[in-house]
């Protein structure tokens, strides 16, 4: 019996520590894809020192529709249980970033979905990320969208994509739709400005920020990239509020790299009106994901969104903040396997 009860013991100890180099070699793998996008963040900082000067001028200092609930159960670092890119036609997800962001903020999700077999392609849109244009030179959603619109332009006929636009980025995706919809089989709106016809990607954040027109004259974030004579191009959130609004969930080493990476965010995209048609958007297959410990975009917000522009699916991430790429990726990489997977 004694010998019996040292065998099991012995096989439990050493399943333990199968489990344990199992976890030593998943945070390993964390650890690199940190320090890689770190060092990205570290020569775009270094690129972009020479927007210091405009970054100065700032002033002051229902429906039938799914709906899912996740945490974040699938923290294993496994893939998807019973998934197989082999059975999707469309393998191609197009990440688009939201206000301030840059494609570097979707490096996990960039690592799980090339995991799970399929192709994920990132954009910094004009004036984002590595994309060097001074952001008070963007005036328009055209000229903010231009990568995505580009992209989508030398896309082959044939193929097709899945868009996934977070925050602001809504806004771009639901442009690209408006234009291509033949192109996009998906378009998945994370905690993202899913826009109705003739609203501003502005208002949705309106119950954080107030009206637009009292941010344009009160707000202490304002940059005035053509001097204080003239209105106001972008803006940018302190480091503590952007802490507060967009990461009280996330991990401190991606506070870390976005702290880094942060860019200033151009005003005339987020204040222009949206034209959006029945004939073109509104054929387009779109899903929604709320994050529900949101407090840059709160859920009542977000659900508010979603009643008033029904999409075809909604999904829900508990214990999100605003960047659910940090803070919850496996949840939003199962996810976007999920919604991929619908036929």
């Amino acid at each position: 019996m004694g010998n019996k009860i040292m065998s099991m013991m012995k096989k439990d100890g050493s399943k333990s520590k199968r489990m344990n180099r199992s976890q030593r070699k998943q945070l390993a793998d964390e650890e690199l894809l940190h320090r890689r996008a770190l060092s990205m963040a570290i020569h775009q900082t270094q690129l972009s020192q020479r927007f210091d000067g405009s970054m100065s001028r700032r002033v002051g200092s229902t429906s039938t529709r799914k709906h899912r609930t996740l945490s974040d159960p699938f923290s294993n670092g496994k893939q998807v249980p019973d998934f197989s890119s082999e059975s999707l036609t469309v393998k191609k997800f197009v990440l688009v970033h939201g206000e301030g962001f840059g494609a570097w903020c979707w490096y996990k999700i960039i690592a799980s979905l090339e995991e799970s077999g399929l192709s994920p392609i990132t954009v910094d849109l004009t004036g984002s990320g590595f994309n060097m244009t001074d952001t008070n030179t963007v005036s328009t959603l055209e000229d903010y969208s231009k990568p995505l619109i580009e992209y989508l332009e030398n896309l082959p006929q044939e193929d097709k994509v899945i868009l996934v636009g977070h925050s602001t980025g809504g806004a771009s995706i639901s442009y690209a739709l408006e234009r291509f919809p033949e192109k996009i089989s998906k378009a998945i709106f994370v905690c993202a400005t899913m826009v109705s016809n003739g609203q501003r990607p502005f208002d949705v954040f309106s119950q954080e920020l107030g009206s637009a027109e009292k941010f344009m004259k009160e707000s202490q974030f304002l940059i005035y990239g053509n001097g204080k004579d003239e209105p106001p191009t972008g803006f940018m959130f302190e480091k503590q509020h952007m802490k507060g609004l967009y990461f009280n969930q996330s991990p401190n080493k991606d506070i870390a790299l976005a702290m880094m990476s942060m860019r200033p965010v151009p005003l005339g995209p987020m204040m222009e009106k949206v034209t959006l048609t029945a004939e073109r958007y509104g054929k387009g297959r779109r899903f929604y994901v709320q994050t529900l410990d949101d407090l840059a975009l709160s859920p009542d917000v977000q659900e508010k969104l979603v009643r008033e522009n029904s999409p075809e699916g909604v999904y829900k991430i508990k214990g999100s903040d605003h960047s659910p790429f940090f803070s919850k990726p496996q949840s939003l990489h199962k996810i976007l396997l999920e919604i991929a997977q619908i036929p």
